[in-house]
């Protein structure tokens, strides 16, 4: 039904309308003598700020909050995975490269980020602060977005660096949520910016000039900056590039048998139980438990893998490793890999990644192993002697240490 133009307007519709000019309605002017310090005239004289170059920067730390966030939300689901998600076993290096790519990409957005705060900040200081309810509104919205940016820049720089001072909630949490915010204020901060922003790097500028610097010279030391971060951090993850991470908080060949170490069997209080001579992996499954020694485990049919531990925090490094196929442990019960998830569980009795779920699609592949050597060796303790995790395309948070039991469906 289309509603005749003498038809009255229905009172939400009223109400609606009076709303947003109630919104839009200008607010009155705060007295001019508080326009004192940077809320004088004239007090920013760099040419160099403009809507171009604002949005500039802001295209290109978009592209990297973007990237950052897909890659980032990635790994959440790997870790935390819903009933709908599925992540495969092949390629083994996906996830060191995603994990890779959202370190990489969160790093290099720090000059940017700074840059386009320049570039933005004497409009803190506009005048009047605040023109109308709307204006107020689209104001904390920005500072919301800036806040969100600079708490998940911070704490995941903490996070590589493995520092986290007096955090007051867990790391992950707390990244995963404010992720979500930045997002939703960065979607709608591009939704209000945006015919501003086409119009200006649509039209034609002259290169203004000050103290022999361009737009195009601030733009080139941006992404220097940028190219300069990723250069001395990315070599924790691409091997060739290991001797120029001179900023990188984790090198690939540093730690025990050549691999870097997060968790420490000292740390996770496991060193007396992974020592114990009477030690036991313990398979159980549907009416069926089979305890195995370390000569049990050494009699079974070995196979070798080279597989990366790739870590939350950016940095990945490949092993050989050496054991017995989790599919054949599985077996050992009478259950079919093929079909079957496992829950594997360390040594330790606490902490969020004591255990983890082994779905199908690992279980099943044939580079899944309970491992016991690691370059021909046994496993170092800190390692995860005596049996450890080790499966392709997972994070490393994931590859348990110190096993003593493996579960699939039906018992417990």
């Amino acid at each position: 039904m289309v509603r005749h133009p003498d038809t009255p307007v229905t009172g939400r519709a009223t109400m609606l309308r009076r709303l947003a000019r109630w919104c839009l309605a200008p607010l009155p002017a705060p007295p001019v003598a508080l326009r004192r310090g940077p809320l004088r005239p004239g007090v920013f004289r760099s040419r160099l700020r403009s809507t171009r170059l604002t949005g500039q920067l802001g295209v290109a730390l978009g592209l990297m909050f973007g990237i950052c966030f897909v890659t980032g939300l990635l790994s959440h689901l790997i870790q935390h995975p819903p009933g709908w998600f599925w992540w495969p076993a092949r390629p083994v290096g996906l996830y060191r490269f995603t994990q890779g790519l959202h370190v990489a990409t969160g790093l290099a957005s720090i000059p940017l980020l700074g840059a386009k705060l320049w570039s933005v900040y004497p409009r803190l200081f506009s005048w009047p602060p605040v023109r109308s309810i709307a204006h107020a509104a689209e104001r904390a919205g920005t500072g919301v977005l800036v806040a969100a940016a600079l708490f998940l820049l911070v704490s995941g720089v903490l996070n590589v660096s493995r520092w986290y001072p007096a955090m007051p909630f867990f790391f992950t949490a707390g990244h995963y949520w404010v992720a979500w915010l930045a997002v939703g204020g960065l979607l709608v901060h591009i939704g209000v910016q945006l015919p501003a922003v086409r119009a200006a790097l649509a039209r034609p500028t002259d290169e203004p000039r000050q103290d022999g610097l361009n737009r195009r010279a601030l733009l080139g030391g941006v992404a220097a900056a940028s190219g300069l971060i990723t250069l001395t951090t990315v070599g924790q993850t691409i091997r060739p590039l290991s001797g120029l991470a001179v900023l990188a908080p984790r090198h690939p060949g540093t730690g025990p048998q050549g691999l870097p170490v997060n968790r420490t069997a000292d740390g996770a209080a496991v060193r007396a139980a992974a020592l114990d001579p009477a030690y036991r992996l313990w398979v159980v499954g549907p009416g069926r438990r089979v305890g195995l020694d370390l000569a049990a485990l050494y009699g079974l049919p070995q196979y070798t893998a080279e597989l990366p531990i790739a870590c939350v925090e950016g940095w990945s490094a490949t092993g050989t490793w050496t054991g017995v196929r989790l599919r054949d442990l599985v077996a050992l019960v009478g259950v079919d890999p093929r079909r079957s998830s496992a829950l594997v569980e360390s040594l330790q009795t606490g902490g969020r990644y004591r255990a983890c779920t082994v779905p199908p699609e690992h279980l099943r592949d044939p580079l899944t192993l309970v491992a016991l050597r690691l370059g021909g060796e046994p496993l170092h303790l800190d390692h995860g002697y005596p049996a450890r995790l080790i499966a392709p395309n997972r994070p490393g948070v994931l590859q348990t240490k110190w096993i003593s039991r493996i579960t699939v469906p039906g018992t417990r």
